[in-house]
């Protein structure tokens, strides 16, 4: 019997961000379900929880004084205002799964996406999510019925912006079944855990072989 390896490795920061309505959150929920080793980052956010959100869980609520305390203590990984509200990522958290060999998963935009890269870009790993169209995109939205005519038109513009920033991605998802988006973006986390850099125990094991040669 060939006994198990394991070779120590940094965790990774994934992030998948899409407009509103093309299906990162269903596709970081399957993933989430299937890999033991990734854990889902929460963001603290000003806005009122939806039905069924729960605190700790979706998000942290806080209100806008807590929110701008964070920021200036520099206990933020990253964070934006989206529509009226402030979101952002709590940084303790990130770095004690990433060092104990822990994968994050991140939900966030391409303005959070952008600060990670610009202090953490050796740990990131970004997948833009794109719809298969404007119409599929907005049939999901109204679908939710969730948001007011005035809201579903904003996010309909905001949608426009936000797919303009898909070359600033490492990855580029197209969701037109999400079974088969979610094998890709499970394809590109395999890759990625494989990459050198980041098996940090690889030196100490090849070494060790060698010196049993």
């Amino acid at each position: 019997m060939i006994e198990e390896v394991t070779i120590k490795r940094r965790g990774l920061m994934l992030v998948l961000s899409s407009p509103s309505g093309a299906g990162k959150t269903t596709i970081s929920r399957a993933i989430l379900r299937a890999e033991d080793n990734l854990a889902m980052s929460v963001s603290i956010t000003t806005r009122a929880p939806r039905p069924g959100e729960e605190h700790g869980k979706d998000y942290y609520f806080v209100d806008e004084a807590e929110y701008h305390r964070m920021v200036g203590a520099a206990e933020l990984l990253e964070h934006a205002k989206v529509f009226d509200n402030y979101y952002g990522t709590p940084k303790s958290h990130v770095e004690r799964e990433l060092g104990s060999g822990r994968d994050v998963m991140f939900d966030i935009d391409w303005q959070g996406t952008q600060q990670l890269k610009a202090s953490a870009r050796d740990d990131l790993v970004s997948v833009f999510i794109l719809p298969p169209s404007v119409k599929e995109l907005e049939r999901r939205l109204r679908g939710r019925a969730q948001d007011t005519e005035e809201v579903m038109r904003r996010r309909m513009s905001r949608a426009a912006d936000e797919m303009s920033h898909w070359p600033e991605y490492d990855y580029v998802v197209v969701n037109q079944a999400v079974d088969e988006s979610i094998e890709q973006v499970k394809s590109i986390l395999i890759a990625e855990r494989l990459k050198r850099d980041r098996q940090v125990g690889l030196v100490g094991f090849v070494n060790g072989m060698r010196s049993e040669t």
